[in-house]
């Protein structure tokens, strides 16, 4: 795979994770909030703020129907319609500017989920670095197409989706110019549990659709995401929000800034802990040779005298013989006198 760039860093195995703060809508319709959050994250390390680019009225349609109500007795938005929850939710595209603006004076790299064509090309306006679909619309071939023809780079999460599906969205990205694609495993769960994560899909998808893969995690706290990059993932994306108790439509499974500093730390601890396949020394391990094992002379032995377990120990530091031999001086005779304290040599031995 070549190296991908999302912005002005490079993404794969070699890198530290790319970290994505979503901000969804949990800037409760102000301004001033969202870029209070953009600050929070910027000063919690993530490498990217994500908004969500539609309107109610290109998401759904404002009907009565039952069909266009959240009837889930375990979601977080139980009871409202569709039309409500995203006029709820939704940033105004006018806010888009000066986000985009403050994440760069920040050194954080904005960008958005598109939910419909004409979201994406307002934000190809914007110079948008590259783009996300979310989970519930991966199965729009054509909003994946003509994201895709932006040749810019793509990132995907794959929730709900069946393995044909998969396939379908990752033929339709690729034959419509997308070069650099990221998977993102992800439950489609707000907020998930991490049994049903089941993240050892990630080496799978690396390998059967040969890209970059990482996580859209929807559960609370870090560990998943940690636990990902164990397995291959080199993209995370989290909810964020200044403080859960401020409320928020995703607020209850969103990180707040220690948590996301925490979440940046671990996961690029993770990565490196990886390193390679290794066996025995290590460079920085060689002063510690000393206290390994070894063969001592632990009492005063008499050139003559027999060694035995009493006057030949097993002990701590290691600059004896190896215990192993410990059986090649068990029954012979010292072949001079030797002080208790004294590292065994194969010149003691008669």
């Amino acid at each position: 795979m070549n190296e991908i760039r999302l912005g002005h860093r490079a993404i794969g195995a070699g890198h530290p994770p790319f970290i994505i703060a979503e901000m969804s809508g949990n800037h409760n319709q102000s301004l001033e909030k969202a870029l209070e959050i953009v600050e929070a994250a910027a000063a919690a390390g993530a490498h990217a703020l994500k908004l969500q680019t539609y309107t109610a009225d290109l998401m759904t349609l404002d009907l009565e129907s039952e069909d266009f109500y959240i009837h889930d007795s375990g979601s977080l938005w139980k009871g409202q319609s569709l039309y409500q929850l995203y006029e709820q939710a939704y940033t105004p595209w006018e806010w888009h500017e000066p986000i985009y603006k403050r994440c760069r004076e920040l050194g954080i790299i904005p960008f958005s989920t598109p939910f419909h064509p004409k979201a994406v090309d307002f934000l190809e306006r914007l110079d948008t670095p590259f783009y996300k679909i979310a989970s519930f619309e991966n199965n729009d071939l054509p909003l994946i197409r003509h994201a895709a023809r932006t040749g810019k780079p793509l990132i995907i999460s794959t929730g709900m989706a069946t393995l044909a599906e998969l396939n379908e969205m990752v033929e339709a990205a690729r034959e419509a110019g997308c070069k650099d694609l990221i998977l993102l495993k992800c439950t489609s769960n707000y907020p998930a549990s991490p049994a049903d994560s089941h993240l050892l899909t990630i080496p799978h998808m690396k390998e059967l659709f040969r890209c970059e893969i990482g996580l859209s995690d929807h559960t609370l706290g870090i560990g998943a995401a940690v636990a990902s990059v164990v397995l291959g993932a080199t993209v995370i994306e989290k909810h964020f929000t200044i403080s859960r108790s401020e409320g928020g439509v995703d607020s209850a499974f969103s990180l707040e800034p220690a948590e996301m500093k925490l979440l940046v730390s671990e996961t690029d601890i993770a990565r490196q802990a990886l390193g390679t396949v290794r066996y025995g020394l290590s460079d920085k391990e060689k002063s510690s040779l000393k206290y390994r094992r070894s063969l001592y002379i632990s009492k005063d032995v008499a050139c003559g005298e027999t060694l035995n377990e009493d006057n030949v120990r097993i002990i701590r530091p290691g600059y004896g013989l190896p215990p192993k031999y410990i059986d090649q001086f068990l029954g012979k005779t010292a072949a001079k006198d030797i002080k208790a304290g004294t590292a065994a040599r194969w010149d003691m031995l008669g």
